[in-house]
């Protein structure tokens, strides 16, 4: 019986040099190809025996060929990982697209969603420190004087005595009001010293103002005085029990939750939460580095205007919160230019140390109809 060299079979050695020489030279390109896919860590090549189908040649046994067979964990077909990531974005975009439209669509009327509240006044003008550029700051002199103006708010700041009397008093320390380096709560409320006849106004450097009334009064006071007037009430001190004397009190925005407020309107979020608080008593951006200055470096003041007027200044968020009834107040603004800005953002009001001024500039710029105070 003879051994032929039909083509692609392997032969006996030395029957058909020529078919030989083929067969080494294909076992040495599949050897190399399982070696190099093995260095490459792709997977291995491994010889499978098929068996193939029997050939009725003349002298021809049924031969088996060698076969490539890789790994079933092999990289994915790029072909493959598009068509994946094709199918995530036809329900993905959609969906993205959804969302955005229908927070757009909240955010522009958010009283298909939220019962707005409806406030018990309308606060346009604000008197800070009970303007405390026309007169002595938290005087009874000043509150009068704002008064006289129509303010609609007293903003005030509350300390604590040692008698537990609650006082309106900015600093806790008294010597830049009164000379007196003492505390206020280490302090009986007989025992507090008279203001000093000048003091600066904070909001605008450079600037100071006099009165004739010197005398810290309580908040009892004023609450007996101007039984009809609401007061914004800031304390100054982690004390529970000044904090608790009034538990019921209307809130307003603190500062970690006006970064929750900004995060949640940025993620497009804010329509769909409930909120508490009834007022935002914000600083307006653009007083940084003129009237207004929370750090010592320049720098960094220059970089906080810039931020939070990118961040704040949004007539989209002042309109839905005017919407559910939370009033916006910008602080502290002492310049005409800048209770235009205010008042153009869409803000309910401001907070001024000069109400005369204000108040004038009102009077020759009546707001809209649904902005005005309806109590008073």
């Amino acid at each position: 019986m003879a051994w032929g060299c039909p083509g692609p079979w392997m032969s006996r050695p030395g029957s058909c040099p020529t078919s030989w020489a083929s067969c080494q030279k294909q076992a040495q390109q599949v050897l190399g190809a399982w070696w190099s896919c093995r260095s490459k860590g792709r997977g291995s090549l491994l010889p499978q025996r098929e068996p193939s189908t029997a050939r009725k040649r003349a002298g021809e046994a049924a031969e088996w060929k060698p076969s490539l067979q890789e790994r079933e964990t092999l990289t994915p077909h790029p072909l493959m990982s598009a068509s994946s990531m094709s199918s995530f974005l036809y329900y993905a975009l959609p969906a993205l697209g959804g969302y955005i439209l229908l927070s757009l669509f909240f955010l522009r009327w958010p009283r298909l969603l939220h019962v707005a509240r409806n406030p018990a006044f309308r606060c346009q003008l604000a008197a800070h420190r009970g303007g405390s550029g026309e007169r002595l700051e938290n005087t009874m002199e000043a509150l009068e004087n704002s008064m006289a103006q129509r303010s609609d708010l007293f903003e005030l700041d509350c300390q604590l005595t040692r008698d537990g009397q609650v006082v309106i008093s900015h600093d806790e320390n008294l010597f830049r009001q009164s000379g007196l380096n003492k505390n206020i709560q280490d302090v009986d409320y007989e025992d507090l010293p008279l203001y000093r006849e000048e003091l600066e106004v904070y909001f605008s450097p450079g600037q100071f103002v006099q009165g004739s009334d010197r005398k810290m009064i309580r908040l009892e006071d004023i609450f007996q005085r101007f039984p009809q007037t609401p007061v914004s009430l800031e304390v100054k001190v982690e004390d529970e029990k000044l904090i608790n004397k009034n538990p019921d009190m209307p809130t307003s925005f603190t500062v970690i939750r006006v970064i929750w407020l900004l995060l949640m309107y940025y993620g497009g979020l804010l329509p769909f939460f409930s909120i508490r608080e009834r007022f935002l008593l914000c600083f307006l951006p653009t007083i940084i580095n003129r009237t207004y200055f929370p750090f010592s470096c320049p720098a960094m003041n220059r970089l906080t205007a810039a931020l939070s007027k990118r961040l704040i200044m949004r007539k989209s968020l002042i309109r839905h919160l005017e919407e559910r009834g939370i009033q916006v107040v910008f602080w502290c603004l002492n310049e005409e230019s800048d209770f235009e800005v205010a008042y153009r953002l869409g803000a309910t009001g401001v907070m001024t140390d000069y109400p005369t001024a204000l108040r004038h500039y009102l009077d020759n710029h009546p707001q809209q109809p649904n902005q005005s105070n309806s109590d008073r």
